[in-house]
């Protein structure tokens, strides 16, 4: 399974975001969408899970929750916006977090779960590279990737 991860849009769905996520069959998005048109348009990739991020307000704060669970192949993920939001504590019972919203890419590991930041593919912001993160997901094994986008 191949899945984009994606963080921090604040309204701009990049072409080349696009183009980079073309043949996942999931996207998880974790929070500072901005328009649900966003969300709207990355649907017409696959499948799309997202929360609302700290800048998210209005209609998209109302419709996203703040944070998620749910299953990747059978892998129990997380999302939250800012990776201090998440109990400790579930990590053990987890083998994926995905946060976003310091626009840095991050990837590390903490025992068997791997703690993901795809960065930010949204508008540029304190002289970050633009990026978003793939996890192929087979099995019991994931294997995360991240991407430029410019």
């Amino acid at each position: 399974m191949r899945v984009g991860v994606i963080s921090d849009t604040h309204n701009l769905l990049r072409p080349r975001v696009l183009e980079r996520l073309a043949g996942c069959e999931r996207i998880l998005h974790a929070g500072d969408v901005g328009d649900l048109a966003v969300l709207d348009e990355l649907r017409r990739i696959a499948p799309v899970e997202a929360i609302r991020g700290n800048t998210d307000t209005g209609a998209t704060a109302a419709a996203l929750p703040a944070t998620l669970s749910g299953e990747l192949d059978g892998l129990a993920f997380h999302l939250v916006h800012r990776r201090e939001d998440a109990d400790p504590r579930r990590l053990a019972n987890l083998r994926l977090l995905v946060y976003g919203h310091t626009h840095r890419p991050e990837l590390a590991w903490h025992g068997s779960c791997l703690l993901l930041n795809p960065g930010a593919c949204g508008p540029r912001r304190f002289h970050l590279p633009l990026t978003l993160a793939i996890l192929s997901v087979a099995g019991s094994r994931m294997v995360p990737e991240i991407l430029a986008v410019e």
